[in-house]
């Protein structure tokens, strides 16, 4: 567990009648600044690109995950650098990342400066969702992958037992990679569940894992349209989750042939679309 990933604190323990101060450890949460710049060489620009609250470590890998899954990049190749930034004292910032795009990616300012997605309220209809979807992915999945119903069972435990900082604080999601034998690849924790996927979805684009078929992803909480587009984006063919599915993660992993899973645990699951890879 990472010193940046949670921190002690004093608190007061109620048990029925009896109050005991006692220390505990909590998840950080702190504001990730996300620079980009871009141009051709001889004009470049930096703007601010956007802003997380999400918790410290595996920054890069974040960045480069959120990235990839908003279309502003195809792969590493898009890429000059992704770095911290300094201060005014030339010291490396915590929490400012700069990324630099190749002169050659077109960037489009002007559609990027649409909010990204950061609540279930955000007034964007189901509908221009998935057709602005369809603008990054052309065409849905079809494949013959599929996995037995034991391997399923086995991931949730898998991954509880790898978060290391929920088993001290209890306050991360978490998402994870595992390869169709049910193996765990990557799995990286995060106060927002958006924020663990796209670390590990940085992750595997830095390896050049992506796309990731042939492969599962698991998520800790509930699944919303946000987690099965960065899903469809990395083209992975089975979504587990913990929790339950939103009406719109169900259609769009429908439209996109992906399996979508949800309450997977206590050896029990629910598929609600493209069951036939499910042995």
């Amino acid at each position: 567990m990472s010193k940046f990933s949670a921190e002690p604190f004093q608190i007061t323990r109620v048990k029925e009648l009896y109050k005991q101060e006692t220390p505990d450890i909590l998840a950080v949460e702190e504001p990730l600044e996300i620079r980009l710049g871009f141009g051709p060489e001889d004009s470049r620009e930096q703007r601010n690109l956007a802003i997380t609250m999400r918790t410290p470590g595996n920054d890069i890998e974040l960045v480069i995950g959120f990235l990839f899954t908003e279309g502003i990049i195809e792969s590493m190749i898009d890429l000059l650098r992704v770095e911290r930034c300094t201060d005014s004292e030339g010291k490396l910032s915590d929490n400012v990342v700069r990324a630099e795009l190749s002169p050659n990616v077109k960037m489009d300012w002007g559609k990027f400066q649409r909010h990204f997605y950061t609540n279930s309220s955000c007034g964007i209809c189901g509908k221009a969702s998935i057709d602005s979807l369809h603008e990054l992915c052309e065409s849905p999945l079809h494949d013959s992958f599929a996995v037995p119903t034991d391997i399923i069972h086995l991931l949730n435990q898998s991954m509880r037992d790898t978060q290391l900082v929920f088993e001290h604080t209890g306050g991360l999601h978490a998402s994870a990679l595992f390869n169709s034998s049910g193996e765990l690849i990557y799995l990286r924790e995060d106060i927002g569940r958006h924020n663990a996927l796209d670390k590990v979805i940085g992750t595997a684009l830095h390896e050049g894992l992506i796309p990731v078929k042939d492969s599962i992803l698991m998520l800790s909480g509930r699944c919303c349209f946000e987690l099965v587009q960065k899903a469809v984006r990395v083209a992975c063919p089975i979504l587990v989750a913990v929790g339950a599915p939103s009406n719109l993660a169900v259609k769009t992993a429908e439209e996109f042939g992906i399996t979508l899973i949800g309450f997977a645990r206590n050896n029990g699951f629910n598929i609600y679309s493209k069951p036939e890879r499910i042995k």
